[in-house]
């Protein structure tokens, strides 16, 4: 029986069981049938959560492009790679095949090696979701380079943190990005960002919206002409299964952004296996993940996983709002999408519109339909499944994180009953454990607890870039031995979990993970602000918003309220990114502190979810009459 493409429930139980089993058989025998090695492992695996460390396919060499790439030429040459859809509905879509994409790739590796990068460099790739986006990523791992994609809505603050964190000597970005029916300066972001960047020698920069820009003599160069004048040919650097392939930042609950460390073979063969098991993807067809490649979703399932399974990936640089809202429906009616991958953000905003924005185009090329960044609501599930899927297509409620690289608790189609709003039953070599808050396993069904994995697998993240401490402080420090996601989840009388949200300080707002802190400090840097506070409350369309508490040092200040909601937002705008304004600003004079100086957050929740006739014992605040205060002028 070939575990690699799983068909059936009960086959998936098969599977499952021996996945969990007997592990490294399991995953060395996916290794070995469905990819090329430069030279086979020496241990499937070695791995201690006390350190932590995990080394997957120890001694094994090869090079990710070429299992992306390069083996395909044999059979699929002509066959469409990358089909990219730009931003304007009336431009042409473009078709770029696996042997355009392989001399791409090349031509734009043989770049990075004229400029310096070598192997181990870190470059930053601050990019809209056009083609050079993918291409890039591709020619860092084609050569060894560590690519470090930032998402091009953070701003120059942001970036700039990024840079710096992980020492990029390179930036690739353009001279702008289309977004409906505006244009957005990158690389004016970018020049600001490198204000503040000792460590970046060059700065490569696409043609795509051709607005004059200023380029800085010495360090800016015209990406096109470059890639020109470049071979199509360019040997891959062999590399080790543990080399690192990518650092991808994510929001920590304190400060700084984690930089999350992927390795090389063990996210190859388990963002592959999870692309064909979940998407049940076939030979000729057409995929789709909406995301942008700056978040891990876009980097394993429109990127790395799909090209290893030699399909047809499509990148679509716009909006779901524009032209209009039927925008997702024209392009599956137009290039017969068979597989559909959104989040419940874009899901819930589409619902909104009505109908005949969905009617009007054939939907019937559809045959799985999948939600990601968070849990989808029931509402959203059924409008997805009733308009979208016209109750014939599954949809896979994927449960991950930028940390586990790849799907880890999910429907597969056609096998597993759906349920809505739960992520159902765990991937094959998954072993998620509840716990309660002594640490204790919860074994029995219908419990709820914290989502706890209790064996490695082969794409989590193996450390945080330049701080393993913090890596062992936030994910293994918790529960003894054991990877702790920070979300809370139940599990249902058959098995099946459902996600309940984070029990940590990270909100997620779009599918985007904000954590606080940083939207806190920069609201802190107002002169007129002397402290504040971030919540998260629900939200119909984003499925949570930002509601800010915040102190004034002057009380008087607050007469020009609109003014400084304003300006608090445009704070926050420059050092995070726009999609961590807030919704709701409520100005107070005191925040609900413990006796040792924490934040009530708990509290300050329920008056922003206007859930206030539960707000448990406030007797032990330093401050119990501030909640009176805050509530009595909650927005």
């Amino acid at each position: 029986m070939s575990n690699y493409h799983i068909k059936h429930l009960e086959e998936y139980y098969q599977v499952y069981r021996k996945s969990v089993r007997a592990p490294k058989q399991f995953w060395e025998e996916i290794a070995e049938e469905h990819f090329l090695w430069h030279k086979k492992w020496d241990n499937v695996l070695s791995w201690d959560f006390k350190k932590p460390e995990v080394k997957w396919f120890e001694g094994a060499k090869l090079n990710i492009t070429v299992n992306c790439i390069d083996r395909h030429l044999v059979t699929k040459a002509n066959k469409t790679a990358l089909l990219f859809e730009p931003n304007d509905p009336n431009s042409e879509a473009q078709h770029i095949t696996y042997q355009q994409l392989h001399d791409s790739v090349c031509q734009f590796a043989n770049v990075l090696k004229a400029k310096g990068i070598t192997k181990g460099d870190r470059v930053c790739i601050y990019l809209p979701m056009i083609p050079e986006l993918a291409i890039a990523t591709l020619a860092c791992a084609r050569i060894g380079a560590i690519h470090s994609v930032v998402f091009a809505g953070f701003s120059a603050t942001a970036l700039a943190t990024r840079i710096n964190d992980s020492d990029c000597k390179m930036v690739i970005t353009s001279d702008g990005a289309y977004r409906g029916a505006k244009t957005i300066d990158l690389k004016g972001i970018v020049d600001d960002a490198l204000e503040n960047c000792a460590g970046v020698a060059t700065v490569l920069v696409a043609k795509h919206i051709n607005t004059d820009i200023a380029m800085v003599s010495g360090r800016d160069e015209w990406l096109q002409p470059l890639l020109d004048a470049a071979a199509t040919t360019c040997a891959p650097e062999i590399m080790d299964a543990e080399d690192p392939l990518f650092i991808l930042y994510t929001s920590g609950s304190t400060g700084m952004p984690k930089g999350m460390v992927h390795t090389t073979g063990g996210y190859m063969v388990y963002t592959a296996y999870t692309f064909k098991n979940v998407f049940q993807y076939k030979e000729d067809d057409v995929y789709w993940c909406t995301a942008d490649i700056g978040w891990i979703t876009g980097h394993s399932y429109i990127v790395y996983g799909p090209l290893a399974n030699g399909a047809t990936t499509l990148m679509f640089e716009g909006v779901p709002s524009y032209p209009d809202f039927g925008r997702f429906w024209q392009i599956v009616e137009k290039h017969k999408v068979n597989q559909f991958y959104t989040a419940p953000t874009a899901i819930r905003a589409l619902a909104k519109e009505g109908l005949e924005l969905v009617e009007q185009y054939d939907l019937s090329s559809l045959k799985v339909l999948g939600s990601v960044g968070e849990p989808i609501n029931e509402e959203a599930w059924h409008w997805y499944n009733d308009n979208i899927g016209k109750k014939q297509s599954p949809i896979v409620d994927t449960w991950w994180q930028t940390e586990t690289g790849g799907i880890m608790i999910t429907p597969i189609p056609f096998a597993t009953p759906t349920k809505p709003t739960y992520a159902t039953l765990p991937f094959p070599g998954i072993q998620p454990a509840l716990m309660d808050d002594k640490g204790v396993e919860l074994k029995e069904n219908q419990v709820s607890g914290r989502l706890c994995i209790k064996f490695p697998w082969p794409s989590m993240a193996r450390t945080i870039w330049g701080n393993h401490q913090r890596y062992k402080d936030t994910y293994f420090s918790a529960f003894e031995n054991t990877y702790f996601t920070g979300d809370g989840a139940l599990r249902d009388e058959v098995g099946y979990y459902r996600i309940t949200g984070r029990v940590d300080d990270v909100i997620i707002v779009s599918g985007h993970n904000l954590g606080t802190a940083p939207i806190e400090d920069a609201i802190n840097e107002h002169p007129a602000v002397a402290e504040s506070a971030i919540v998260g409350f629900p939200h119909d369309i984003k499925g949570n918003a930002l509601y800010g508490y915040v102190i004034l040092k002057d009380v008087g200040e607050s007469r020009n309220q609109d003014n400084l909601r304003k300006e608090i937002n445009q704070i926050i705008t420059e050092h995070v990114g726009p999609i961590a304004k807030l919704d709701k600003i409520q100005f107070t004079s005191g925040l609900p502190k413990t006796r040792s100086g924490k934040i009530m957050r708990r509290i300050l929740r329920k008056i922003a979810c206007n859930d206030t006739a539960n707000l448990g014992d406030t007797s032990t605040l330093l401050n119990p009459e501030v909640v009176e205060a805050i509530m009595a002028n909650a927005i």
